[in-house]
């Protein structure tokens, strides 16, 4: 099969919609158009059938049950509605928050809004490897504290939190535990009670879904969880998230769960090969270049890594036949190293040149071997411009 350009190399910004998801969602946009809120007939009905079809299988990738389950936009919805809504609801509890400095914007912008509401944030630092230990959110614990919220999967360097321990950690506390696990559902097996999380946010285009659409786990029993909602209304989602319901959008999250179920053992060791080749070959014929973030402890599909008296973006323009990312994220502004590469310790000028491959489900060793080959090549012609280079 010929090689077809270009090749996307970034599945932890997006990735592509399944033909089998495509399929299920299909006739939810034109014959099966109703909405689900509405209870007189069959259109209503056919639409409420299919929501909670949906709900039962997102619950059964969790291992969860279909009552807690709430639909949401996404996961930057879910995050706000899990942080906030703890915060609202449990005020007179505790006032105080523990998360961690790498997490996603979605959760690090509620919590500064909610400090200036007069709430305290305990940021945790990571270490080198980007981890942080049971213990850092054990010592971080006042009287006050009412919630823990840390990432599964960071969405940058790809470290995997140990999410369970410190679940257990939360338990013992009775804090609740919230985890954004946006990156790690539907790729590593997840089981909310063997993880003691509370709750869990997760979107449908992280794993081959359509996006727009998301999910946020709610404990029911064993703490039961109640949430001040972020959006009111017609009451939808049991009050916690008004709004009528993103039908098609659910359908394709719900199949897109159920598909990720079925293969999530054979499609990890599949991306977990490919991105070992990718990683053996690059560091095999490039020199000077730093892997960020924890060796093993990553996901299977993430490598970050950084290249040596090379600017990132200099790098993106030179291989702009490979999506990828670059670790400089640009406002209008300026552009700014990224804050999760800082928070490890990363000297500026290589985090200016880190790049973030994300491979999946679509990937090939064809396209694998070629990215090598373009990325040695790319290294080497901008290093022999590099005044630095010469010096180094």
């Amino acid at each position: 099969m010929a090689l077809k350009l270009p090749i996307y190399m970034d599945y932890h910004a997006t990735t592509p919609c399944d033909p089998r998801v495509f399929e299920a969602m299909s006739p939810y946009f034109t014959e099966k158009f109703g909405n689900a809120s509405s209870r007189s007939h069959q259109f209503g009905w056919d639409a409420e059938e299919a929501v909670e079809t949906a709900r039962k299988q997102v619950a059964d990738l969790l291992c969860a049950s279909s009552k807690e389950i709430v639909f949401t936009s996404g996961a930057t919805e879910s995050d706000n509605l899990a942080v906030k809504g703890i915060a609202e609801k449990y005020y007179e509890r505790g006032d105080h928050i523990i998360t961690v400095v790498t997490e996603h914007k979605a959760v690090l912008d509620p919590c500064k809004r909610l400090e200036k509401q007069g709430f305290k944030v305990t940021y945790l630092p990571v270490g080198s490897d980007g981890l942080i230990s049971p213990d850092d959110v054990k010592n971080a614990f006042t009287d006050k504290t009412i919630l823990v919220s840390v990432m599964m999967v960071n969405n940058e360097i790809g470290v995997i939190q140990p999410i369970e321990e410190i679940g257990r950690v939360c338990k013992e506390r009775e804090v609740f535990f919230h985890t954004d696990a946006t990156q790690g559902v539907g790729k590593l097996p997840f089981d909310v009670n063997k993880m003691n999380v509370d709750l869990v946010s997760l979107t449908a285009h992280k794993m081959y879904g359509p996006k727009g659409v998301g999910a946020l786990y709610v404990r029911r029993k064993d703490p039961r969880v109640a949430l001040a909602p972020m959006i009111d209304g017609g009451g939808q989602e049991r009050g916690m998230r008004s709004g009528t319901l993103n039908v098609t959008g659910i359908v394709g999250l719900g199949k897109a769960a159920e598909v990720a179920r079925a293969d999530i053992e054979s499609e990890h060791e599949r991306i977990f090969a490919l991105r070992e080749k990718l990683r053996r070959g690059i560091m095999d014929r490039v020199a000077d270049v730093y892997i960020n973030g924890h060796e093993t402890k990553r996901a299977a599909g993430n490598l970050n890594v950084s290249f040596a008296h090379v600017e990132g973006e200099s790098l993106l323009m030179g291989i702009n036949d490979i999506a990828v990312s670059s670790g400089a994220a640009c406002s209008s502004a300026s552009i700014e190293p990224s804050y999760v590469l800082k928070a490890l310790g990363v000297s500026e000028e290589l985090a200016y040149s880190s790049i973030r491959f994300g491979l999946g489900r679509f990937n090939t060793e064809e396209e694998v071997a070629y990215t090598i080959d373009r990325f040695t090549e790319t290294v080497a012609r901008l290093r022999e411009l590099s005044p630095i280079w010469e010096t180094a």
